[in-house]
């Protein structure tokens, strides 16, 4: 499979709710194109795209895939993708790389949740949709009640084009509405006939509706469809690649992939009617311009997916936006500003790669070795050329993550690092407050999927640990104590003589205050007490935390003409800061987070409800689309620190939210009385 030109190349990544059956309509599409000698299954684990260890063991995609096929003399790059909200960025990215976004959805059980969150994904992206209802041999499965279930979530867009002939196990092809054919799928392939009786006039009725959704594309046939002229067969194919190209209308298909049925006739509507990469809008940069899908000028690409191979090495999957990409290219990275030598350009299904003579605007790219090119790189033959990063939604999963053994410590932060340089929806940072790493993920599948791939690919053991709260210590009234040292060994001693008042300085951050008069302590030494009084405020007053807005005067002291000196001082400091804090009402503050939900009107009260049970508050509310309302709510971090899981239990999976830590309260009596026990407890250990 050489290069094609930009027109004679379809984009389409399949998207839609997990176990709709989108990685067998890709397998199927392999087969029937004859890229792939048998039908990959996920079931029988002979897949040719769920061909990770976790994707085996755990029969459903993790990771984006490529599926090229050629139908006729056009290129289709398929574009196989999650289904699961954990791995919800490998969606997107398949969505970024495509001119269509094609929904996979289960005639049993029609459009589900992460149908609906892709669907508004792709709305936000500007990506033409459409639908392939699938598995309508399954017994239950209805297709007007699936597309029922389309038009109701998604409005009067929705358009079937195809038909099924029967229903379950009686289930026989489909009928295409467009050309007003029938298309039946046997051990010969598919063959055409004419469309049977009893489904000819809910065939004719379908074209109407076509016609009077499609008519709005083209001004002059909308003019020609209104004054009552019939429109020709290809005037009506003229409208529906213009309409689903403009996201005018919907189009519905039908079949079967495991059965495949439907499958070639979908692949004769992707060439005809999907649109072409010049079709879709332009891609635009961070500095605001706007570069079209062309062949001319020179090449520019943007990297969509990095994976890694453990015998290949890093691999990453790229749009070519313009110009013609070819072996031997030398491209600058916006990012690094550093040349790559492109040595060599692919073609990838699943895991295997195969040389290409060149790419095309609009085409899929792979390339391997390269030195430092990640997820969201552009790279382009002159610089200069950035484009935006992928609209990722960001990861609200934490968890702190060590090794087992001393062994795998030294490994572990080089493994996390490739990890996370593979899949742009995890984010990696050392907390040093709380002396932890943090891995973000989307939820807790995709923290156990992060483990086993330390475990199988890098050979490292690792484990979640329970993630430290970053609390603050302040006090809540003045109090003033002595700090005094005084040591004496052989020769010289150490002597240190301190007073200090401490006072609450709400919001005021940490202040330090000389009072001394008379030269008692010598500024040197001063500077020595402010210094130790903020090592001291690091550790905490009662429980280890860092104290906080509290403003301290050193206001008398004492000092020796030999024995005094700045380690004195700084030990006189941490010993009056102590004292003084143990009488200055000190108490323990919390972070507070403040959440902005959205959940369908159904799940409003429920979430709301919950919010007072984890020690919220509700601060308002708004309707920012029908059937949809925003909550805004603050809640103590420790409540909502894992919220993605527990809001996906909430809603059945259909609520999202945004988050941020604004504030510090004081927490309630019986929890600071326990965060102080752990405490002392842990220092009784050693710890």
């Amino acid at each position: 499979m050489g290069a094609s030109g930009t027109e004679r190349i379809r984009n389409v990544v399949l998207v839609g709710h997990g176990g709709a059956g989108k990685t067998s309509l890709a397998e199927a599409m392999l087969y029937l194109s004859g890229a792939t000698k048998r039908l990959g299954s996920v079931d029988e684990n002979h897949s040719a795209l769920d061909y990770d260890a976790e994707e085996i063991k755990r029969r459903f995609t993790i990771n984006l895939s490529l599926a090229p096929v050629m139908h006729g003399d056009v290129k289709v790059n398929v574009i196989d993708t999650p289904g699961y909200a954990d791995f919800v960025g490998d969606a997107i990215a398949g969505m970024e790389a495509a001119e269509l976004a094609l929904f996979v959805v289960d005639a049993v059980s029609g459009p589900q949740v992460q149908t609906e969150r892709l669907w508004k994904a792709a709305e936000a992206m500007g990506i033409a949709r459409a639908v392939f209802v699938n598995r309508l041999d399954k017994e239950h499965a209805d297709f007007n009640s699936a597309v029922s279930a389309l038009t109701s979530k998604f409005g009067s867009r929705i358009v079937p084009i195809q038909l099924p002939i029967g229903a379950e196990a009686d289930f026989q092809g489909i009928v295409d509405v467009v050309r007003m054919k029938a298309y039946l799928h046997d051990a010969d392939g598919e063959r055409q006939e004419d469309i049977p009786s009893s489904l000819l006039a809910a065939a004719e009725s379908a074209r109407e509706l076509l016609v009077d959704k499609t008519a709005e594309a083209d001004d002059d046939l909308m003019t020609k469809y209104l004054e009552g002229e019939p429109l020709t067969q290809d005037d009506l194919e003229r409208l529906l690649k213009l309409a689903t190209a403009q996201n005018l209308v919907i189009p519905v298909f039908a079949g079967s992939a495991t059965a495949l049925q439907g499958v070639v006739s979908l692949l004769d509507q992707v060439i005809t009617f999907f649109p072409e990469p010049m079709e879709r809008a332009p891609m635009r940069t961070v500095t605001g311009d706007e570069v079209g899908f062309s062949a001319d000028g020179d090449v520019s690409v943007h990297v969509f997916k990095t994976m890694s191979d453990p015998y290949v090495g890093r691999i990453n999957c790229a749009k070519v936006v313009s110009g013609t990409l070819t072996p031997g290219s030398e491209l600058q990275n916006s990012r690094t500003s550093k040349k790559e030598r492109i040595s060599h350009v692919f073609k990838m299904t699943g895991k295997e790669t195969e040389n290409v003579s060149a790419a095309s605007a609009g085409d899929i790219a792979v390339f391997t070795k390269l030195g430092d090119v990640l997820t969201n790189d552009t790279l382009s033959a002159k610089g200069g050329v950035e484009f935006t990063p992928l609209p990722l939604p960001e990861p609200l999963y934490p968890v702190a993550i060590i090794a087992k053994t001393k062994a795998d410590e030294d490994k572990l932060g080089s493994a996390l690092k490739n990890i996370v340089d593979e899949d742009a929806s995890l984010s990696l940072k050392r907390d040093e407050e709380t002396r932890q790493t943090i891995l973000s993920a989307m939820g807790d599948t995709a923290i156990d999927a992060v483990l086993s791939r330390l475990r199988d690919r890098f050979h490292v053991e690792a484990e979640t640990v329970d993630l430290r709260i970053p609390y603050r210590e302040t006090i809540r009234k003045v109090a003033q104590a002595q700090g005094r040292h005084k040591k004496q060994t052989g020769g010289s001693g150490q002597f240190a003589d301190c007073w200090l008042r401490l006072e609450p300085n709400p919001g005021g951050g940490y202040e330090f205050v000389d009072e001394i008069v008379g030269g008692r302590i010598s500024k040197p030494f001063i500077v020595a007490v402010d210094k130790g009084i903020q090592d001291t405020m690091t550790q905490g007053a009662i429980a280890g935390y860092p104290v906080q807005d509290v403003r301290v005067a050193v206001y008398d002291g004492s000092m020796h003409a030999v024995d005094s000196n700045e380690m004195a001082f700084k030990t006189a400091a941490r010993i009056g800061f102590r004292a003084a804090a143990e009488k200055a009402n000190p108490v323990i503050l919390e972070p507070i987070a403040t959440l902005e939900i959205e959940v369908p009107d159904a799940y409003a009260g429920a979430i709301m409800g919950d919010i007072s049970s984890i020690r919220g508050r509700v601060l308002g509310m708004d309707a920012p689309s029908p059937g949809f309302q925003v909550i805004r709510a603050q809640a103590p971090y420790a409540e909502v620190v894992h919220y993605s899981t527990h809001l996906r239990a909430l809603s059945s999976g259909t609520g999202t939210y945004t988050f941020s830590i604004d504030s510090y309260e004081q927490v309630p009596g019986d929890i600071q009385k326990k965060l102080v026990e752990t405490y002392q407890k842990e220092r009784a250990e050693g710890h």
